[in-house]
């Protein structure tokens, strides 16, 4: 699949089958994430992989129960600020914050690309979400993955002339 096509068949998908995702796929698709960009070169997040029951039903909770966080794949993306040494308060707050969301949606293109459906999760509890990857690290998007258990309907977007300014 073309790149922009990709970036077009990209949706919130937010029911899933219960098919599994294949490990190559999985495999592609962590393969995606590091070779994303990331402050020079420094990679400041860490990816958790959900593969444990349990562990999947605590994150619904901690999603303010978005069901559809028990999905086949789920992948947790912090920072980790300790990465990034010499780039001082902007690189622990923001730079690391961009490198685990490009990452993220490296991921995300790349799960588009093998088949497969995703939703961005951004609104849980943070420090429930540490607590059961029991990590220090935190954590700024819960990325549930799966094969489709529904069809989008078609995607409603500002005019890009809303979106973009030349100066």
């Amino acid at each position: 699949m073309s790149f922009f096509k990709t970036i077009e068949k990209r949706r919130s998908i937010r029911s899933y089958s219960s098919r599994k995702v294949e490990k190559s796929k999985i495999q592609k698709i962590l393969k995606a994430a590091w070779m994303s960009p990331s402050a020079m070169g420094m990679q400041n997040f860490k990816i958790f992989v959900v593969d444990n029951p349990k562990k999947k039903e605590m994150l619904v909770k901690a999603t303010y129960d978005q069901e559809y966080v028990n999905s086949s794949l789920v992948l947790v993306f912090c920072i980790d600020p300790k990465r990034i040494k010499f780039m001082g308060n902007r690189g622990k707050t923001l730079l690391s914050v961009q490198d685990a969301t490009i990452a993220a949606s490296y991921a995300q293109l790349a799960a588009t690309s093998l088949g497969l459906s995703s939703v961005w999760v951004g609104h849980f509890k943070e420090k429930a979400v540490a607590q059961i990857l029991k990590t220090k690290l935190r954590p700024v998007v819960v990325l549930p993955i799966g094969y489709a258990n529904e069809k989008p309907k078609p995607k409603k977007s500002q005019s890009m002339k809303s979106l973009i300014k030349r100066i």
